[in-house]
């Protein structure tokens, strides 16, 4: 077909041209125009044909490749196939039919040869790019995928796959060997890891973060150092974003979370209960032993009747063994209003339908005196973990405990203020 090609040109004269650039010509157009019907065809009629099917299907991963622009870019590979298809017949050596040698091959075959190259990795780097973005969009509201790092492995792929492009780029334009550009690297790796150090590092602690399940997108983690309080927006290859409560956005480097320290509070999160760790700092000086008027009030509370009954049989079966004048509060065991009000306490948040009663730790205990009194701390877990409701459920407790205390002789420790001051300084 060439050959019949050049016999029919080698017939035209046109004036100030010879056969060979008027061939080397009419198949630089026809290629042109076959390259421009093939793009045409693609996109106006394949393109458009897998669209409408789309449409009429219930699936959805296909609905998210033409929203990544998978099959748009794939496109892109019929010009490319064109040319690679014509570029030997119309700028090589043409033959003719005897075997003769009509014309040789022109420079131009090693200049499209070497074009379509170049241009088929761009559009497979693109391809990929696309596939990837498929599959981070596909993957990112499903519960399985929530738990990885999904942009920083596709950001990380992405880098790999243009770093090996590139590559090929490189041997495509200079005609050499991709492993002959690989081994000429040795010497700028230092150079490399130099200017992307930082992306280097990203990628290897998007991986460790990934495996060993550190944090994931929704989170909640705290870190002071970067002043990160929040719910983590984003993972990316060099970047790490969270939204803090103020609504402000901090923005932390991966591999800090990797060779720092941070708080993830996703284990509460998932547990189902959050820790209520508060105490009640109380006067020392209101704390006595409970008289017989005492004990009478508290045979009125609800809460505890069931410890009054267990605890005074024991303490009179104690006492009814003694040698001793009981008249006196010190001879004897005796039950103290400290000591009674912990025990309502353990019985108010045993009733308490908002507080885990089983599988945490269930605690109402004294801690050491000090200067700010003696304090009874509570140290349970809320079955809600929203910060809001969590706040209200802590806050409804010590609301009440606070307002029993004087019930049960008991003041708060509170130091003193300018109205203190105030009062004082009126009374002498």
């Amino acid at each position: 077909m060439t050959s019949a090609i050049y016999h029919f040109l080698d017939k035209q004269y046109v004036p100030g041209l010879s056969t060979e650039i008027l061939y080397r010509c009419a198949g630089a157009v026809l290629i042109l125009l076959l390259a421009v019907l093939a793009t045409w065809i693609a996109r106006a009629w394949v393109l458009r044909a897998f669209r409408a099917l789309v449409r009429k299907t219930k699936f959805t991963w296909d609905d998210v490749l033409l929203q990544n622009k998978v099959l748009s870019r794939l496109s892109h590979l019929a010009p490319a196939l064109v040319v690679q298809g014509l570029s030997n017949p119309f700028f090589g050596a043409v033959h003719g039919g005897d075997g003769d040698l009509l014309l040789p091959e022109s420079r131009l075959l090693g200049f499209a040869n070497t074009f379509v190259s170049v241009y088929l990795v761009v559009i497979i780097l693109l391809v990929i790019d696309a596939i990837l973005n498929t599959i981070h969009t596909s993957a990112e509201g499903r519960r399985h995928a929530a738990k990885i790092p999904l942009r920083g492995i596709a950001q990380a792929l992405k880098l790999i796959a243009n770093f090996i492009g590139i590559i090929f780029i490189i041997a495509y334009c200079f005609d050499k060997s991709p492993v002959a550009i690989l081994s000429g690297l040795g010497a700028l790796t230092a150079v490399l890891m130099l200017v992307f150090k930082d992306t280097l590092m990203g990628l290897v602690a998007s991986f460790q973060l990934s495996l060993n399940g550190m944090v994931r997108k929704g989170d909640w983690i705290e870190m002071p150092k970067y002043g990160a309080d929040g719910d983590v927006l984003d993972i990316n290859l060099t970047t790490v974003r969270v939204q803090n409560w103020d609504k402000t956005i901090s923005t932390i480097p991966t591999h800090a979370l990797v060779t720092g320290s941070f708080k993830n509070w996703s284990g509460m999160q998932d547990s189902g209960g959050r820790r209520i760790k508060r105490a009640i700092h109380l006067d020392m000086r209101t704390v006595r032993f409970a008289d017989d008027a005492l004990l009478d009030k508290f045979k009125s509370f609800k809460l505890l009747k069931p410890y009054l009954d267990g605890k005074l049989g024991e303490v009179n079966d104690h006492n009814a063994g003694l040698d001793a004048d009981l008249s006196f509060l010190a001879n004897g065991r005796r039950l103290t209003n400290l000591g009674t009000f912990r025990a309502y306490c353990l019985a108010y948040l045993q009733g308490n339908n908002k507080i885990h009663q089983s599988g945490m730790t269930f605690l109402v205990r004294q801690l050491a005196p000090g200067p700010e009194g003696v304090a009874i701390e509570l140290y349970v877990f809320s079955n809600d973990t929203a910060w809001v409701s969590y706040e209200g459920i802590q806050g409804d407790i010590f609301d009440h405990l606070l307002a029993v205390l004087p019930e049960f002789g008991l003041q708060p420790y509170q130091r003193p203020s300018g109205h203190d001051m105030e009062l004082l300084a009126r009374s002498k």
